[in-house]
């Protein structure tokens, strides 16, 4: 049985299509997107929704897809390839073992939940 992972992708929105584009192209079936704020490096903003605040926060994007056919790694090489400028403020990535996945509608479980991702 092959193991399931999920890798949250943390960077730039303006950069989103370019990887969205990139991780079609490598068979990645799904995806989630959020709109984040967070801090880092780059020391970010000190007004947070109009009111000034002592946390910094610029706005991210984070992508997280779950995977167990392709190699988590070549995810990340492909996430490297496509958003890495070499400047601050590029992203991070992090990866977890999933232990489990339930597709709610027909019971499935493992990787067989994870099987035709985009029918929704």
């Amino acid at each position: 049985m092959n193991k399931i992972y999920k890798v949250e992708i943390i960077t730039r929105p303006e950069l989103f299509d370019d990887l969205k584009e990139a991780l079609n192209y490598l068979g990645v079936n799904g995806m989630t997107v959020s709109d984040v704020n967070g801090c880092g490096m780059q020391k970010g903003h000190t007004y947070y929704r109009g009111v000034k605040r002592d946390v910094n926060l610029i706005k991210k994007i984070k992508v997280t897809v779950v995977v167990s056919e392709i190699p988590y790694e070549e995810v990340l090489k492909t996430v490297e390839k496509c958003l890495k400028t070499g400047t601050v403020g590029d992203g991070k990535c992090f990866v977890t073992e999933v232990v489990d996945v339930l597709r709610i509608r027909t019971g499935e479980r493992g990787v067989a939940a994870l099987m035709g991702a985009n029918e929704c």
